[in-house]
């Protein structure tokens, strides 16, 4: 097998592992988007059973986000990948730790339901509207980061202003539903943990998006503003 041959074989393999990586990746994010759209669905039906599976379905999770981490790290030490290709495994490590929080915050969402069933709680339609949105969000970044598409994961980004804005306003209601029944608070600290751990689930939607522009444009973005990342995405 002459030199030429042996670099396309060699590169071939290794576009391979990084498509099956990128692969595994996918997967386990739409796993965690199952059970965080579960996890929204539990917090207004109370279903027991439903939220012991969310609860088992992050022991898959957090076993993918192991067996991922293991690849990049193989990855890197076996072929000492350069440029983008290193820049590819950084974000999808990256990635999947936002990814195996957000399991931990529908989890936690679960255990919440579970702890506190037949419980009175405040009522929780902005809690849904707020869990719907961050789904969303999830969801749309899962496909940005799937075609690697920064015009998309710039969106996304964005989205994260109005689910701040919509915390905001679920804070300003639990209040003052504490205000008017005192008995209330220890049911609305628990509503209060669950919006706050769903605020938290678009940062890191963010985050992802992050990742994206700095696998595609080689910039790290994590600290600059909104319109020095546009004009980045702009050039």
């Amino acid at each position: 097998m002459d030199n030429l041959t042996l670099g396309r074989h060699i590169s071939g393999q290794f576009n391979a592992e990084l498509e099956s990586i990128r692969n595994q990746v996918m997967v386990m994010g739409g796993l965690v988007e199952e059970q965080l759209n579960s996890a929204i669905e539990v917090l207004s039906s109370q279903d027991i059973d439903a939220a012991n599976k969310i609860i088992d379905t992050d022991k898959s999770v957090n076993s993918m986000e192991v067996a991922i981490d293991e690849s990049c790290t193989r990855i890197i030490a076996k072929r000492q990948p350069a440029a983008s290709d290193l820049r590819l495994i950084m974000a999808i490590i990256k990635t999947i730790t936002d990814l195996e929080r957000i399991g931990d915050v529908a989890e936690r969402i679960a255990r919440t339901v579970i702890e506190n069933r037949n419980k009175k709680s405040p009522p929780l339609v902005s809690m849904e509207n707020l869990g719907r949105h961050t789904v969303k969000m999830l969801h749309d970044v899962l496909d940005a980061f799937a075609r690697m598409d920064v015009d998309a994961a710039f969106k996304v980004y964005q989205e994260d202003a109005k689910v701040d804005r919509e915390y905001e306003s679920i804070i300003r209601e639990l209040m003052t539903y504490m205000m008017e029944d005192p008995r209330s608070i220890p049911q609305v600290l628990n509503v209060l943990w669950c919006a706050r751990a769903l605020e938290r689930v678009g940062d890191r939607c963010q985050n992802i998006s992050e990742y994206i522009v700095y696998f595609v444009k080689g910039k790290d973005v994590r600290h600059i503003n909104h319109d020095e990342i546009k004009d980045l995405l702009d050039k």
